[in-house]
């Protein structure tokens, strides 16, 4: 049995934190769903390591990690058209296809 206790809990508010705004604030609730309580306190728990010290190092490490990817946005997908090339080769692919399916036609049974 652990004679010592060395978890660590953070607890953030994220609604009444003066650190983000309302726009921030939002995504962080929006992404970081599974983390949060009913309250709106982001929590996470650390109890990997033997020390507390290096529980709330690691611990105080995945609320950066989590906060700074929930702040992100990804970039937006720019639609680019087919090169020539592809174009090219998905119709040689196309004949070469129908090409085997004719072969394996009976020529006596053609409707």
């Amino acid at each position: 049995m652990n004679k010592v206790s060395t978890r660590v809990e953070l607890r953030f508010n994220v609604p009444a934190s003066r650190l983000f705004d309302e726009e921030e604030k939002g995504l962080i609730l929006a992404s970081l769903e599974p983390y949060m309580n009913k309250e709106g306190f982001l929590i996470l728990v650390s109890q990997v390591e033997r020390s507390q010290y290096a529980n709330r190092k690691k611990v105080s490490e995945k609320f950066y990690k989590l906060v700074q990817k929930a702040l992100t946005t990804p970039a937006k997908r720019i639609s680019t058209r087919p090169t020539a090339a592809s174009k090219e080769k998905r119709i040689t692919n196309k004949k070469k296809l129908s090409e085997k399916k004719t072969f394996r036609r009976d020529p006596h049974n053609e409707a």
